[in-house]
């Protein structure tokens, strides 16, 4: 399965429309002190955002298979983006009335986010370029 993000940027400004998949929409843009308008979040902070996402998301999934009550389900991430390598800090609380066995299992499940794999894993970044190519204008004038 491939997934498929475009940008697209709003002139003018530091925002880009980001389409998720032909599907989804959002927008980001860069804070005030970098020349944005703080319209949305950085592209940098969609990052930490999406593992916390992933994470949450995982560890409801299993719960519901296993029929289990996670009550409330917080994912807190922070992420050093300045530390070589980056680090995640990741926080979880479930507000549900589980054992020690349940919360080492969430462990295990928590820590196979797909996302987080995909990190893990390695990420092979293959890039181009390209210059839009303009409609040509007919040539005007008598044929030599």
């Amino acid at each position: 399965m491939s997934l498929t993000a475009t940008a697209r940027s709003i002139p003018g400004t530091l925002r880009q429309e980001v389409v998720i998949d032909g599907t989804h929409r959002l927008i980001t843009d860069e804070p005030e002190r970098l020349g944005g308008e703080g319209a949305g979040p950085a592209p940098h902070e969609l990052f930490p955002a999406a593992l916390a996402a992933c994470i949450s998301t995982t560890l409801t999934m299993y719960a519901r298979t296993k029929g289990w009550d996670l009550g409330d389900v917080n994912v807190a991430v922070d992420y050093d983006n300045h530390s070589t390598p980056r680090r995640f800090d990741v926080a979880i609380e479930l507000g549900g009335e589980l054992s020690a066995d349940q919360l080492r299992r969430l462990e295990k499940v928590a820590e196979s986010c797909p996302l987080r794999r995909s990190i893990e894993t390695g990420i092979e970044f293959v890039e181009t370029i390209s210059q839009r190519q303009h409609a040509r204008q007919p040539l005007t004038g008598s044929p030599l």
